[in-house]
């Protein structure tokens, strides 16, 4: 299970970056007709339908099926992709459920243990079905790690991958029989309803951490490994405890960290980085109305400098006029200014430029004219 939440992290991470996450979501769930199918097959010609081999061929055929369906909707209608993509999705999930019920009610089929694939159930596993799990999603992740220049450069541009000579419908194709491959061999362990999540959590929870696709790609198969390890291990420690459900609230647990204390996209860093830039732009704003103010009253004096040591600056009340700005904001504005040597108070309380803030409102009105000049020319 450690090395499916691996895979899963890492085939997720290209998945979220080609915007295809919902597809994942109709992909596992066309997978429930090819595994009910594939043991009324194998019930009828072998006597058991109870091999995992071939439930998993069943789930794949059906989940690339799905998939098809949805690209011949999108290519040859003008259904939207979210349309394609919730008809394909319950369409295939209704006939898994109707086949489903007929294969619970064969001879064989009252002990199949097939909601399994629903829900998950990583304890019914034999070794043989741990073994084959195991090597194939370590094999399905060395797969993406060795495709990871190729990956990577459909994902953030696939015209110019085009342009370049790459083949980018086959790496599509391999991109995808990827997360198949990740889908049917995790429908054991997580179930098909919960597959998605661990497709798609590690890597959106990776995401808050870095801008970085290799530090992003290895986090996200680090935290979907993580999530498959304490969720089994909890799972099995504790009675009735699904793992599927508890491999998916870890994954969130791990999602709701990142989403609070990330370190590029984190709650509390885009808050502290939103108030900085707020005070910025305040500050920058209250210097240009100063230099202006002394500007417009420097004609006759001479420059800006000669106009602070001979003109009375604007008051609280001045500067609340010239722009729509708020008490409170204005006044911690103004009392940073004042901190920083920018400003000080006259004594008929009006505010003054300092020779500093001088040379700082003026570095500020040059680059906002500069740029208002830019504008207006191009």
């Amino acid at each position: 299970t450690t090395l499916l939440g691996l895979a899963a992290g890492l085939a997720g991470t290209f998945l979220i970056l080609r915007k295809r996450a919902l597809l994942s979501d109709a992909l596992s769930h066309a997978t429930l007709p090819g595994i009910a199918l594939a043991f009324i097959l194998m019930s009828i010609v072998f006597g058991d339908g109870k091999y995992l081999l071939g439930l998993i061929a069943g789930a794949a055929l059906f989940s690339v099926l799905g998939t098809v369906s949805v690209l011949l909707i999108q290519r040859y209608s003008r259904l939207k992709d979210d349309a394609a993509l919730g008809i394909v999705l319950s369409v295939y999930f209704g006939l898994g459920v109707a086949l489903m019920g007929f294969a619970t009610r064969m001879q064989s089929g009252g002990a199949a243990g097939l909601s399994s694939f629903i829900y998950g159930k990583t304890a019914s596993m034999l070794m043989f079905d741990a073994v084959l799990i195991g090597v194939t999603a370590l094999c399905a992740a060395l797969g993406c790690l060795a495709l990871f220049k190729e990956f990577a450069l459909i994902c953030f541009d696939a015209d110019y991958a085009a342009t370049q000579g790459w083949p980018v419908a086959w790496l599509d194709f391999i991109m995808m029989a990827l997360v198949v491959i990740v889908t049917v061999i995790g429908l054991q362990a997580v179930g098909l309803i919960l597959v998605v999540a661990l497709l798609i959590i590690p890597p959106s929870a990776a995401r808050f951490w870095t801008h970085n696709l290799n530090h992003m790609l290895w986090l996200s198969g680090f935290i979907g490994a993580l999530s498959g390890f304490f969720g089994a291990a909890v799972s099995a420690l504790m009675a009735n405890l699904p793992a599927g459900a508890v491999i998916v609230l870890t994954a969130s647990t791990f999602f709701l960290i990142s989403l609070l204390f990330g370190f590029e996209r984190g709650l509390i860093r885009t808050t502290a980085a939103r108030r900085q830039l707020r005070r910025k732009i305040m500050h920058e704003n209250l210097l240009r109305e100063f230099y202006e103010w002394f500007e417009t009253r420097s004609s006759g004096i001479g420059t800006v400098e000669m106009a602070v040591d001979q003109i009375d600056g604007p008051d609280f009340e001045q500067l609340l006029e010239r722009r729509s700005w708020q008490r409170r904001p204005l006044q911690h504005a103004l009392n940073r200014l004042e901190k920083e040597g920018a400003i000080s108070q006259d004594g008929r309380q009006g505010y003054l430029l300092t020779a500093s803030g001088v040379a700082l409102a003026k570095g500020v009105v040059r680059k906002h004219r500069l740029w208002e000049t830019y504008l207006i020319a191009h």
